[in-house]
């Protein structure tokens, strides 16, 4: 067995980030064109090597430690480099380009991964984009399942969020300041409105995202989720909350920023409430980001910029 402090391969760290992708380690054994127990040795040294165990093993499968979760950063990073400096001083073919992001259903998000992919440039890649619950989303970005996630957060939700992701490992950085605006169809009686207030959405359908088991007030993805009201509706994606809107004359609340060319039908129109929303990013406190996904936020802050909304940092 190797002693700790002996030194750790490129080797182990490719192999380690394809067990980890695929939560077994004979699944990154076929994939990798190597037998099982090869695999499987292979981790064991890597841990033995590290000095601390990275992953949990079952029946089912294997899964990240606290430890391993760390050090999985940390070896993306080096997989990512290396590649780089392969392509470019070897000229090597460009490699699949990786990126995970969890999100609340913002079109600005979408639109901002549909840039960073087309401006990728390689013949090979693997993107996911999860729009989901505000629990799942730090739960993605807690396991490493996404590399990054983006919410919302004001004053009533701040010290529960701030404690949760704190417990998680995980920050939240800052990246713009939205004036709560209604999504409503065009059609709607308050589209010609320049500004709506609460009175006026008295008799209109709420919509909200559904948060699950976790459907606490804290969780809700839109402001003002205490105000009662006398017709909501929960959904679970962005293209029924869309056609509710235009269906029921339903609204939400959210940033103002939309897409035309993604949401043609629906309309912002400013909230008339004493409210900001605070959007931003999160990820681990501990580990750097990816260089993609560092080119998926400078999208984000150009589609954001592009709506004359001031950028944070």
């Amino acid at each position: 067995m190797a002693r700790r402090g002996s030194g750790i391969t490129l080797q182990h760290l490719q192999a380690f980030v394809e067990v980890a992708a695929e939560g077994s380690i004979t699944a990154a054994a076929d994939l990798l064109y190597v037998a099982q127990p090869t695999m499987s040795a292979a981790m064991k040294d890597l841990e033995s090597r590290v000095g601390r165990p990275l992953l949990a093993r079952s029946a089912r499968g294997v899964t990240l430690t606290a430890d391993g979760t760390e050090f999985l950063g940390y070896a993306k990073q080096v997989v990512e480099q290396v590649a780089l400096l392969e392509q470019h001083y070897l000229g090597r073919p460009p490699s699949r380009r990786l990126l995970g992001v969890s999100t609340q259903h913002y079109s600005f998000a979408v639109d901002a991964f549909v840039r960073m992919v087309r401006a990728t440039g390689v013949a090979e890649y693997e993107f996911s984009l999860r729009e989901t619950r505000t629990w799942d989303i730090i739960e993605d970005v807690r396991t490493l399942r996404s590399e990054l996630g983006i919410l919302y957060r004001n004053d009533f939700n701040r010290n529960v969020l701030d404690k949760l992701l704190r417990d998680s490992g995980l920050v939240f950085h800052p990246l713009f300041v939205a004036e709560p605006h209604i999504f409503i169809s065009r059609r709607n009686p308050l589209a010609s409105r320049s500004r709506a207030t609460l009175d006026d959405l008295a008799d209109l359908p709420r919509l909200t995202f559904d948060q699950g088991a976790n459907n606490s007030f804290y969780f809700a993805e839109e402001i003002l989720s205490t105000l009662s009201s006398k017709q909501e509706i929960r959904v679970s994606d962005r293209a029924t909350i869309f056609n509710l809107m235009i269906g029921l004359d339903g609204y939400t609340i959210s940033t103002g920023i939309i897409s035309d060319d993604l949401d043609p039908e629906i309309v912002a129109v400013p909230l008339d409430v004493d409210e900001r929303i605070e959007i931003g990013w999160i990820g681990h406190s501990a580990i750097p980001l990816t260089e993609q996904a560092q080119r998926y936020l400078a999208e984000v802050r150009a589609v954001v910029t592009g709506f004359g909304v001031a950028v944070l940092g």
